[in-house]
């Protein structure tokens, strides 16, 4: 049971987080790319392979916080839904080359982000 609660309570933090950033990368970069919902993913890529590797490797948890954390929290967080769905509006308005660009680099990015959030877990 408290593994449960422990998703729902992070995953409010994850939402807002996610909210209040979208909000602050709009308002500095505009709408005309979906600055927002990239850097979101790249910083939850970052910070999911971050954490992941240093609740296994160094700090001692309780299983139902981590999954709290990973899962409510960051899933909550990151945003790979309305990636698709913004896709699919670049497509439909006739940005292919917009929507190759974000696909390529949330996923260039992303996956570099994990791999920098877990090299630095693992060297700290």
């Amino acid at each position: 049971m408290w593994t449960w609660v422990s998703i729902a309570g992070f995953a409010i933090l994850g939402a807002w987080a996610r909210y209040g950033q979208s909000i602050l990368v709009q308002e500095v970069f505009g709408r005309a790319f979906p600055w927002a919902t990239l850097s979101i993913n790249v910083l939850g890529s970052f910070l999911m392979g971050f954490l992941f590797f240093e609740t296994v490797d160094r700090i001692n948890m309780d299983p139902s916080l981590r999954t709290g954390i990973l899962t409510g929290g960051l899933g909550a967080y990151t945003t790979f839904s309305t990636f698709a769905l913004e896709n699919l509006v670049l497509l439909q308005d006739g940005e292919a080359a917009k929507a190759a660009l974000y696909v390529a680099a949330s996923n260039i990015l992303g996956i570099g982000a994990a791999i920098g959030g877990a090299w630095i877990a693992r060297a700290i």
